[in-house]
This record gives C-alpha cells, sequence and structure tokens, in this order.
C-alpha cells in the first residue's frame, strides 16, 4: 500500500542506530507515524525537525503496519524557530497537543490552525482559540452558547468547571470562587488584555488537564507555562 501527502512533521524518535520513527500530521489523513530509514544522517537532520513542512510518501505491505516514510523538504522553519524564543515555544507546544488526537483520524481544521499559528506572529488569544477547536475534535468541547443555569445566551461570564458549560454573570454571583472566568473575545470581536489572555489559557488548560493530561497521567507540555507568560506579558 501506498500514498503521498503533504505533512507538517510534529516529532521524531530513534529507532535503531540510524532511523527514527517519524510522527506528522498530514493533509486528509491525520496524525500518522512511519519509520524513516538513515532519519538520523547528516543528509536528512535539518529536514527531519518539528515544524518543518515535508511531502510525505508512506509505503506497506499492509495498511495497519507501521510502514516506512520518504520524506521531501518543503518548508523548512526550524532555524525560524530556533531564532525566536516566543515562535519555538509556541511551535513545541503545539506540537505536543497534536500528540493528543488519535491516529489516522483527519484534523484538516487543527492543522490549518496549527499552521497559521506557526507562521505568524505568537498570538495568545489564537493559541486559546486553537486549545478550544483541540478540545471540541477530541470530543471534550465547551458548551458556550447559553447559561447552564438560566438558558440566557447573554452576559456569559464564567464556566463550571466541572461541566464546561457556561454560567451568567447573574447566576455565577454566588460561585465565583468555584467557576472559571470565561472572557468575552472568545466569542465576540473586541481586544483582550493580559488579564483576559490568562484566563482564557487558563480554562482551556484546566479542561486539557481533566480530560488528558491527568486522565492518562502525563504532564502537560514543558514550554506551555513559559509561553503564556511570555505572551500575556504587561
Amino acid at each position: 500500500m501506498e500514498w503521498t501527502g503533504e505533512a507538517l512533521l510534529i516529532g521524531a524518535r530513534r529507532h535503531g542506530e540510524a532511523s527514527l520513527i517519524v510522527e506528522a500530521m498530514v493533509v486528509g489523513r491525520g496524525r500518522c507515524l512511519g519509520m524513516v530509514r538513515g532519519g538520523r544522517s547528516p543528509r536528512l537532520a535539518a529536514t527531519m525537525q518539528p515544524g518543518n513542512t515535508v511531502q510525505l510518501t508512506w509505503r506497506a505491505r499492509l495498511e495497519d503496519h507501521l510502514g516506512t516514510f520518504t520524506v521531501e523538504l518543503l518548508q523548512a522553519r526550524a532555524a525560524e524557530l530556533i531564532a525566536d524564543r516566543k515562535r519555538l515555544y509556541l511551535a513545541q507546544t503545539i506540537c505536543e497537543h497534536l500528540h493528543l488526537l488519535p491516529e489516522r483520524d483527519p484534523h484538516d481544521r487543527l492543522l490549518a490552525m496549527a499552521l497559521g499559528l506557526i507562521d505568524h506572529a505568537p498570538d495568545a488569544a489564537a493559541l486559546a482559540r486553537f486549545e478550544l477547536a483541540l478540545l471540541e475534535d477530541l470530543g471534550f468541547g465547551l458548551d458556550l452558547e447559553r447559561c447552564a443555569a438560566t438558558g440566557a445566551a447573554t452576559d456569559l461570564t464564567h464556566v463550571s468547571p466541572k461541566t464546561g458549560r457556561a454560567v451568567s454573570r447573574t447566576a455565577a454571583e454566588p460561585y465565583k470562587d468555584r467557576l472559571l472566568k470565561l472572557p468575552s473575545f472568545l466569542f465576540e470581536r473586541g481586544n483582550a488584555s493580559p488579564d483576559d489572555l490568562k484566563d482564557a489559557l487558563r480554562l482551556t488548560g484546566h479542561f486539557l488537564d481533566m480530560h488528558f493530561w491527568s486522565a492518562r497521567r502525563r504532564d502537560p507540555p514543558a514550554t506551555r507555562e513559559p509561553l503564556i507568560d511570555l505572551l500575556t506579558q504587561h
């Protein structure tokens, strides 16, 4: 079996003395793994960096086999990312997030959002929206349309940390210390303050932790908190 597709490299690990097991988000195919023979060679070292866009050709005898990749570099980003700490941390965080997706399940919207984040100036608001979209695609989307208590569709200011449902200002008042803040920029046009950005990323981080990091006994991306600090400085 064989297919070819454009992909964002999101990870690689050693396999034997000279090869790599490569993980990539492939257009139309989702998160795919394959072995690259000689992937640790000097000739391929610069190509096999997470954050690069490549053309992959996958071959295997059966569909459920790991298979092998041949790789052609389309867009090199590694040198640019290393030169910009914010972009580097952002790219590393995004790649770690994409590891949460199931294998061979297309998520082209998330891939497009990831590439947009990596290729533009680091943006905390865009990162929060990406994490909301990630939760939705993983089946744990937040319900931010109406108040869980009153059904109101306006003046939504908080989110229940247990259910992920929005709560209006009036209904939230007696329980504010137990609820997560819901910054209005997530569903309305407008500027976001540094505190709004922190609240948005605290919100998404809470549900990523609840459903994935703590649930799977794994650590959150090591770059995420330093990145938030860099992106939300006053």
